[in-house]
């Protein structure tokens, strides 16, 4: 069995993401989609397990589970989004593999005779933190686990799932520039990723008297 565990998507999926997820059996993910939408769509590739990230809100997300055990091909698996919600009695529980999300950090470790796995964030790039997942696959109640980093490339090597909702991004977007918000903060606060926090700040910033449906159109959306 291929398992692709993936977490901290925040309204993204890149195209190398997808490639993965459509060629596994099963995908696990620790949560911070952000959006109805992208889960619709990792949903299309293979059966799905999943856990809310704290950035997953309204009636769709807070119908997600804060933490999920279930098990695949002999394994127990434990999964929650912040590691802090790792219950402490977890030792006790007969759980083979914890997965967490929401550090945006790879970690592959043991404790207490069981791994702990954070797959890092595939979503948009946080400062200079690797973009990162894991391949696991599993066979005879044994398993092996694979990094998946995606270098960094060019604007526009990425697919974001937001079309119909930029005037509201960039609302958004222009707030926080008269805020005096940073670019990478901006990018964070509003899930999108870095390339198109800028491309939008540019916009304002060189387009004086320019609306939200100026800066929509000047990108071609």
């Amino acid at each position: 069995m291929r398992v692709m565990i993936i977490s901290d998507t925040h309204n993204m999926l890149r195209p190398e993401v997808i490639e993965k997820l459509s060629e596994c059996d099963v995908i696990l993910h620790a949560g911070d989609i952000s959006k109805a939408e992208i889960l619709e769509e990792i949903r299309k590739y293979a059966p799905v397990h999943v856990v809310r990230g704290n950035n997953d809100r309204g009636e769709w997300g807070m119908a997600l589970p804060l933490t999920l055990e279930f098990e695949l091909e002999g394994i127990r698996f434990f999964m929650t989004h912040k590691p802090f919600d790792v219950p402490s009695d977890i030792g006790m529980r007969g759980v083979d593999i914890v997965i967490c999300g929401h550090t945006h950090r790879y970690d592959d470790h043991e404790e207490q005779g069981i791994r702990f796995l954070n797959p890092g964030s595939c979503g948009p790039r946080r400062f200079t933190q690797p973009i990162t997942m894991m391949e696991m696959t599993i066979e005879g109640g044994r398993s092996e686990i694979t990094k998946v980093e995606i270098p960094r490339g060019p604007s526009g090597s990425m697919v974001e799932h937001i079309p119909g909702d930029m005037p509201m991004i960039v609302n958004r977007v222009v707030r926080d520039i008269k805020k005096k918000k940073t670019v990478p903060e901006i990018a964070e606060r509003n899930g999108i990723s870095l390339e198109l926090a800028e491309k939008i700040v540019r916009l304002y910033l060189t387009h004086p008297g320019v609306d939200t449906e100026g800066i929509v159109k000047k990108m071609g959306i």
